[in-house]
């Protein structure tokens, strides 16, 4: 079929053309610059798709466009580069038709989101940040839903390195918060995902496939075995078992069980980074499909058999053996369940997370012990673990070192991990799952031994009526207020009132979660702050606009406060492709100009 020749504009003449060796063509459409070289016509997008320079300042050599400004070079035909950082130029057609040159001002790709689909293979493989921000922002443009983007990245990643990481754990971290960012954030969550992913990828062995055992043994038999092949560090064994609990069809809560009783028989294993994963893991597969579980969960093994377990550190064991009392306390789990009232609706949630504040290991373990019998589930234990987790966050001294700022993260995200995974396994059967509580115990040791972090504890706006009145009123006024404080160093205190103030009046938690994940997603984070981010929403969904809500995103908001700014080089990168995505120019400057500067 012909092309027609309405879609073509008029560059110049071909005299004219071969006279000056290049031109550009400027118009409503993206700049163009159209080459005569070795008696054939080029036309290519002018702007470098590094960083946007203008391509026709230039040189040209043996078929090869090189861009002046970082060396970049480019086949002329094709538009290809020679080097991979910079991705390929855009062309389109140019036609000579009766000595006048003429092009059609239009780039773009037969299959859009197949072309931006392997771009972002491209861009994974070779760790190259812009190839990856243009990639998901391509594909976006293209109608790829953002799941899509998600599970092509996290498999990438579960391809490409033998473990889970704290790449996919990110991606993870980032695909539970996409329902509740808008457009803009989402596509710079998932940049900053896709690109964590690639870093924690770059240099390390794929992933070696194992495959399940030709038997099928019954849940039990497979638990009795992952929890020994963990305890003797076996991890071919440890995989293959879980493999083959996969391959048996066992339900996601059983496969739960089944890990998490693995995991704990080492307390607080990795610090807490063990069990963190293995959530991150099950939320990954909820993310991209359970058709993909027997990829994902397995890449949890390898930490969870080697892991350092909190048995092995002098503070677990003196001058409180807070071992011996999580084991002694694990012993009466069993009875403790089986004469549970069988009740629902147990509600002494914030009056049992005060409990496990306290000073005493012996009565934070009465504490729970006694909730059992006043009926608390599991489910109930896991979220008043995670609401104390939250105020040694909302309540940390700023008096501390700033690498403490860790050690009360720590327990927070495991703290929301294990109420996750006790959720996930939702049983009701009294005898079962006793394995996993093990988890809370060990929880809130961890919590017993951060408390220094709050001596003397930070004090929470707008409880006991504090008043707040010199803060702004209006919603967006307090949201841009926020973002200010972001900006700038050590303003902890005031990201904690302006949440507060926010939350207090009455105004959107979701617009104000919105803007907790700006200020993130523009930021060089580290990896706690997106767990933070990630847990402490989760957590704020038990609770909602209420007093225990509000001190969770006021942990959140201090701790982000305190991790702010950073260099934001990311956030460049992503607005570089965008601005090359949607056909701006980088540099404005013309002829006229440079010749006025330099006249």
């Amino acid at each position: 079929m012909d092309i027609p020749t309405t879609d073509f504009v008029r560059a110049g003449s071909l005299e004219e053309l071969k006279a000056k060796g290049r031109l550009v063509v400027h118009g409503p459409h993206r700049p163009i610059l159209v080459v005569h070289d070795k008696g054939r016509v080029f036309a290519l997008d002018n702007r470098c798709p590094h960083m946007g320079f203008p391509l026709d300042r230039g040189s040209i050599e043996d078929g090869t466009l090189t861009c002046h400004w970082h060396h970049a070079r480019f086949d002329l035909a094709s538009g290809c580069t020679f080097d991979l950082w910079a991705d390929d130029v855009p062309t389109c057609l140019a036609e000579v038709r009766d000595g006048e040159v003429w092009v059609r001002p239009i780039f773009g790709y037969a299959d859009p989101a197949a072309h931006w689909c392997q771009r972002l293979d491209d861009g994974l493989a070779h760790v190259l940040g812009l190839v990856i921000a243009k990639a998901v922002h391509g594909q976006l443009a293209a109608g790829v839903l953002p799941p899509d983007v998600v599970r092509q990245v996290a498999l990438f990643g579960i391809q490409n390195r033998d473990g889970w990481g704290v790449g996919l754990t990110i991606l993870t971290a980032l695909g539970n918060l996409l329902p509740v960012l808008p457009e803009e954030e989402t596509y710079l969550a998932l940049f900053h995902g896709a690109r964590r992913v690639a870093a924690d990828c770059d240099g390390q062995a794929p992933r070696r496939r194992r495959v399940a055992l030709a038997s099928r043994s019954d849940l039990a038999t497979l638990k009795r075995w992952l929890r020994r092949w963990t305890t003797v560090r076996h991890r071919e064994a440890a995989e293959r078992t879980l493999l083959t609990a996969v391959a048996a069809g066992a339900s996601p809560a059983a496969l739960a069980d089944i890990l998490l009783a693995a995991d704990t028989d080492r307390a607080f294993a990795d610090g807490g980074h063990s069990l963190d994963f293995i959530n991150k893991a099950f939320e990954c597969v909820d993310l991209i499909g359970w058709g993909h579980a027997d990829a994902v969960l397995p890449a949890v093994v390898g930490q969870m058999v080697t892991a350092r377990g909190a048995e092995e550190s002098t503070a677990w064991r003196q001058p409180v053996d807070l071992i011996a009392l999580c084991t002694e306390a694990a012993a009466e789990l069993p009875d403790l369940f089986a004469t549970r009232p069988n009740m629902h609706g147990w509600s002494d949630h914030a009056a049992l997370a005060q409990a496990l504040l306290g000073d005493d290991p012996m009565a934070i373990m009465d504490a729970l012990k006694a909730a059992i019998r006043a009926g608390a589930a599991p489910t109930d234990l896991g979220r008043s673990l995670a609401y104390a987790a939250a105020l040694r966050l909302a309540r940390f001294g700023t008096a501390n070192e700033h690498a403490d700022w860790e050690t009360a993260h720590h327990v927070f995200t495991y703290a929301n991990a294990i109420h996750q995974m006790l959720k996930r396994i939702g049983t009701t059967d009294r005898d079962g799952h006793i394995e996993a509580v093990r988890g809370v115990l060990h929880g809130a040791m961890a919590l017993y031994l951060a408390r220094y972090l709050n001596v003397p504890p930070a004090r929470i706006p707008g409880d006991g009526g504090e008043p707040l009145d010199d803060l702004p009123a209006n919603a967006e006024e307090i949201r841009v207020a926020l973002l200010d404080v972001f900006d700038r160093q050590r303003q902890v205190d005031l990201a904690a009132r302006l949440v507060a103030r926010h939350l207090t009046l009455g105004h959107s938690a979701r617009s104000l979660i919105a803007t907790l994940a700006r200020a993130l997603l523009r930021e060089d984070a580290g990896f706690h702050a997106y767990q933070v981010l990630d847990s402490g929403v989760r957590q704020f969904g038990e609770w909602g606009n209420t007093d225990e809500g509000r001190h969770i995103l006021i942990a959140v908001a201090r701790y982000l406060a305190a991790h702010s700014p950073t260099e934001r080089a990311e956030l460049q990168t992503a607005d570089i492709a965008q601005r090359l995505m949607r056909g701006g120019e980088l540099h404005q400057d013309t002829h006229d100009d440079r010749k006025h500067r330099t006249g």
